[in-house]
Formats: structure tokens, sequence, C-alpha cells
């Protein structure tokens, strides 16, 4: 039950301050509007240090990611933890959802852009061609599944981390991931982050909200699985 609870929390914790962010800058009238992807990829940071955090002390691994928790079972061939962590992850990351829509609830009236509502729960290509698309969403999610494996391998810190320094090191990642790899599809790299978020909106009543962008759905599940899983075997090549 820890480890159920744990990743919902976490994964909701990330999802209100993650898609929180983005919807600081992309709504109208609010005091951080426009203030850029500078802005969304640092949060984003903080939002997955946070998540992370709450996670670890609540009871699970907090992988957060469905992507994350395929990455560690092709690597490790066990996969007993799948059936408890995703479903949690899919409920905490639509809870999260919600809490944004609450938060931000007078300004959804205010934004008349359909897309920048829809913005605030999933991501969108900046050029839809679906197989650079797909091809990003896998290259940032085998980064992301390779370097946090090396983030705690016993390598880089024979003794083990210290105490909380694993959470921020990941943090630093998902920034350097969102700088670097970010800027073609607003790198998902976790299916429940965008899956879970898009059911919201469809079931939301959010004013002119426009379509949920079901077109374009599969490629931040789909891409962050398949990259998950070369990321978990790269991690076995390594002998990390």
């Amino acid at each position: 039950m820890n480890a159920f609870l744990g990743e919902l929390l976490g994964t909701m914790t990330m999802i209100l301050l993650g898609n929180g962010v983005v919807a600081g800058v992309l709504l109208k009238d609010t005091y951080g509007e426009n203030s850029g992807w500078i802005v969304i990829t640092t949060a984003w940071a903080f939002a997955v240090i946070c998540g992370v955090l709450v996670a670890l002390v609540v009871g699970s691994n907090a992988h957060l990611n469905p992507a994350i928790t395929v990455g560690v079972a092709i690597a490790t061939g066990d996969w007993t933890l799948a059936p408890t962590y995703i479903p949690a992850q899919m409920l905490g990351a639509m809870a999260g959802a919600l809490l944004v829509w609450l938060h931000y609830l007078p300004h959804w009236a205010r934004t008349d852009d359909a897309q920048r509502k829809r913005g605030c729960f999933c991501t969108a290509p900046a050029i839809r061609h679906i197989p650079s698309n797909l091809l990003s969403e896998i290259i940032g999610t085998c980064v992301l599944v390779f370097v946090a494996a090396v983030i705690f391998s016993g390598r880089l810190a024979p003794d083990g981390l210290a105490p909380g320094f694993g959470p921020f090191l990941v943090g630093i990642l998902v920034w350097g991931i969102g700088l670097s790899l970010g800027g073609t599809t607003g790198y998902a790299i976790n299916p429940a982050r965008d899956l879970g978020p898009r059911i919201m909106h469809a079931l939301l009543p959010i004013a002119g909200k426009g379509s949920s962008g079901w077109n374009y759905a599969a490629v931040p599940v789909v891409g962050p699985l398949i990259g998950a899983i070369l990321g978990g075997l790269a991690v076995n090549l390594a002998n990390l």
C-alpha cells in the first residue's frame, strides 16, 4: 500500500508543480504569463525533485513514470513493481491535473487560445512530423533512463549517494533534457504525465477548451516506452 500511495502522491505532486508552471506561463492574466521556456524547464526540474522526495518518504522507489518502471524492469528482469506502480502513476497524474485546473480556475475563461489551454495538460509537437516527434520522445526517454541509472550506479558513489542528493541529480537530468531536447515535442518522456492529464482535459468542464489532441496522443505514450526499453538495454550493455 505504501508503494502505491508513494507513486500516486509523488506523481500528483510532480504534475501539480510541473503542469502548474505551464499554466502559469500560458494562461492569461497570471503573474507568470509569457515568462518562457526557461521558467517552464526550471520549474519542471524542481517538480521532479519534489515528487521524487514525496514518493521516497511515503514508501515507493519514486519512479513516477511508467517509462522508468519499464526501463528498470528491462534492466533487472523484475516486473513485479509494474502492476502496482503504473496504475498509481496514472491516477496521480490525473489528480495533479485536476488540482492544476482548480488552482487556475478563473484563468481558463480569460484565455482565448484553446491550444494554450491544452498545453497546460499535455504535450504537442512544435512541428508536427510524427516520425520525428516519435524519435524525439524515444531519444529523450532513453537518455532519462540511462543517465538515471548512471546516477544511482555504485560506480559513481560506491558508498551510496548522500540522502536527498539522488533526487536533486535526477532533477538536474530532467532540466537538461528539457533545455536540450524538449524543444521539439515538449518532452513528455513519461506516458502517465501526458496521458493522465490529457484524459482530464477531455473530462473537465474547461471553458473553450477545444480538442484534446487524441490524434497525437499515442506519440508521448509509445515513444517513451520504446525509449525506456532501449535505455534498459543500454543499462544492461554497460553493466551498470
